[in-house]
């Protein structure tokens, strides 16, 4: 059970990773070939119907498996071992999802053509992103992800939960996760109708 739970561990952190730096690259309008401002297949209302299918099953994911409820059920089913990586599994397909299916929506909220500001937006885009990344750390980014859990069971030490430290940006930021999300979000050049935004 400890190589197969490190394999599958492995297996999840790897799809997060992926669909990671998708979603950066499609937030961004960098590199990958769907982004967020890619262009629209469908009407306006099918367009929002979509968004926010997409976004309320990514949300109602994240608030109902993170709950100890859920988790006390769920773990009947899946092995207590690997309930993380399957979570952030399922988050990592989910996020893929709205990558893959996102609708973007024409009219221009806002332009910026100044090539200052341009590079300072971009600048703020990768700072966003950097924040996002750092904060998983200051926490424990390994027990976030679930591999902790399962390097424990492959070395066959029992899983202690980590205790919470207030420290770094989380002495100045309740969330610094989303902060840096929010950052990196809005730092944009072009932002459309359904607060879709490029670079």
């Amino acid at each position: 059970m400890g190589l197969a739970a490190a394999v599958y561990g492995l297996i999840c952190y790897a799809v997060f990773l992926a669909s990671f730096l998708y979603a950066v690259g499609f937030i961004g309008d960098l590199v990958v070939p769907k982004t967020i401002d890619s262009a629209p297949s469908t009407g306006m209302p099918q367009a929002l119907a979509i968004n926010l299918v997409l976004l309320s099953l990514f949300a109602v994911q994240h608030s109902v498996m993170a709950r100890p409820g859920f988790k006390t059920v769920w773990t009947r089913i899946v092995p207590r071992v690997v309930e993380r990586s399957t979570y952030v599994l399922i988050s990592s397909l989910l996020l893929a999802l709205i990558c893959w299916k996102w609708q973007a929506i024409p009219p221009v909220v806002w332009d910026v053509s100044t090539p200052v500001v341009r590079s300072l937006l971009l600048a703020a885009f990768a700072l966003g992103w950097l924040i996002l990344l750092l904060s998983t750390f200051m926490i424990n980014h390994f027990d976030l992800f679930g591999l902790r859990q399962v390097y424990l069971r492959l070395r066959g030490v029992e899983y202690t939960p980590l205790n919470f430290s207030v420290r770094a940006l989380y002495k100045f930021v309740r969330h610094p996760i989303y902060l840096g999300f929010v950052i990196a979000f809005w730092a944009t050049r072009t932002c459309h109708l359904d607060i879709s935004c490029s670079r």
